[in-house]
């Protein structure tokens, strides 16, 4: 049965992200607001926690999951960056986008792209994201919580107990989120490539 924590979306209270990070780190997966939609998050290096998450979301080692950064520095840690990459990335973040870059030894290979070697990357602009992330210390592995059925992503905390309850850890209820999903961008080419539209503008990359 999950926990459920209800934090202030913008002052979370600190026991409670406190309380959510003992629960990552003891393999638990979570759902937690970003500012596009709530999202399934685990542990990185967390190997049964990563396969549970990839088990409800309905999806395989090829579908990109993403790494919650709390910062341009973190991104830059986990993927390889160079000066054109940073520049957009900084004009970016934090906000609605997710970012396909190279993934760097730091990132486990089980959570990598199985043959092109990338990740995703996004910087949330939420409070509540911010300050777990921020007290863990490091990324979660995060998915767009959409269940294999549906076709729009889980947007109320207690529509997500009510069908997650047997099977994660904890719903953090940080206010209800949008149902637009981020708007991926792959910057491995030498241009950027839009992946999918979402929430983020894409004009901002001449797409």
């Amino acid at each position: 049965m999950s926990q459920f924590f209800q934090i202030h979306p913008d002052n979370p209270q600190l026991r409670l992200i406190k309380q959510a990070v003992q629960i990552v780190r003891a393999g638990g997966v979570i759902a937690l607001p970003t500012d596009s939609c709530y999202a399934l998050c685990c542990q990185l290096d967390d190997k049964d926690a990563v396969t549970k998450l990839r088990r409800i979301r309905g999806i395989d080692e090829k579908h990109h999951l993403a790494l919650l950064c709390r910062d341009l520095s973190e991104i830059s840690q986990y993927a390889k960056v160079d000066n054109t990459q940073y520049r957009m990335l900084k004009a970016a973040t934090p906000g609605p986008y997710t970012f396909i870059l190279e993934a760097s030894r730091e990132v486990p290979r089980r959570v990598s792209h199985p043959s092109r070697k990338t990740i995703g990357l996004r910087v949330p602009e939420n409070q509540v994201a911010l300050a777990l992330l921020e007290e863990l210390g490091e990324p979660l592995l995060s998915s767009t919580l959409i269940l294999p059925d549906d076709e729009l992503p889980l947007t109320d905390p207690d529509l997500v107990r009510e069908k997650l309850e047997r099977q994660i850890e904890l719903v953090i209820d940080g206010g209800a989120c949008g149902l637009e999903m981020t708007t991926v961008i792959d910057l491995t080419g030498g241009e950027p490539v839009l992946v999918r539209q979402g929430r983020g503008d894409a004009s901002m990359f001449g797409l």
